[in-house]
């Protein structure tokens, strides 16, 4: 589904200006979008507004025909549970979980059936070279293995929308290209809209269309 946002207004009130002003853009499905910028310029804010966890002070966010910030929060919560997957800098695995299990959460708290659930959790791990890990617990993991861990997890539902926050921010540089690589393909076959925000350069590789976060605003950079 494509994700289309017009006129998106949104201050915060612990900050002294707005993070942004009558911000515009479209991102579509099959493509990779890339947004940078430094650290605390609203890039995380904007896919949290883009999920529904926060609502704009004005304008619309559209996800498909879906209008975001027209929804109350329990068709908000169902929507995002539905269609959309989040990949994490920290990973946010739960420790007393193990590796299938963490997967098959998601799917099971929207009422999935448990078979089909598992059986889709074991195709994610083979596709994310993992079958051989879905008994361990995330600590006997590394933070590459943690991180594909968190990639199946994001696909376990078939999203329609990856938001991928800072995905490589805690790897070294070659297991973040791996994990770069893999969520690009994965978007690019499953045609999924895939949104990732970093500041690092290193994700240019990977994009199809590339905005930097300045003056409040969403600025258009070049197309890959």
């Amino acid at each position: 589904m494509d994700i289309e946002i017009t006129a998106l207004e949104k201050t915060f009130e612990h900050r002294d200006r707005a993070i942004f002003t009558n911000l515009d853009a479209i991102f579509y499905a099959g493509k990779v979008s890339v947004i940078l910028g430094k650290s605390g310029i609203g890039k995380s804010s904007l896919l949290n507004l883009i999920a529904g966890i926060d609502l704009p002070d004005k304008g619309e966010i559209r996800i498909g025909s879906h209008l975001m910030s027209g929804m109350d929060d329990a068709r908000r919560t169902l929507f995002r549970r539905r269609h959309i997957g989040f990949v994490f800098q920290s990973f946010n695995l739960i420790p007393v979980l193990t590796v299938m299990e963490n997967i098959t959460l998601v799917g099971q708290l929207d009422g999935r059936p448990d078979k089909d659930i598992r059986r889709r959790a074991a195709s994610l791990l083979e596709t994310v070279g993992l079958s051989d890990r879905q008994g361990e617990f995330p600590d006997r993991l590394s933070g590459g293995e943690q991180q594909r861990v968190a990639l199946a997890r994001a696909l376990i539902n078939d999203p329609a929308v990856i938001l991928a926050d800072e995905p490589t921010g805690n790897l070294d540089k070659e297991t973040g290209t791996a994990v770069l690589e893999m969520i690009s393909t994965q978007a690019r076959q499953l045609n999924k809209t895939l949104i990732m925000v970093t500041h690092s350069p290193d994700a240019l590789a990977w994009a199809d269309e590339v905005y930097t976060v300045e003056n409040a605003a969403l600025v258009p950079g070049n197309t890959i």
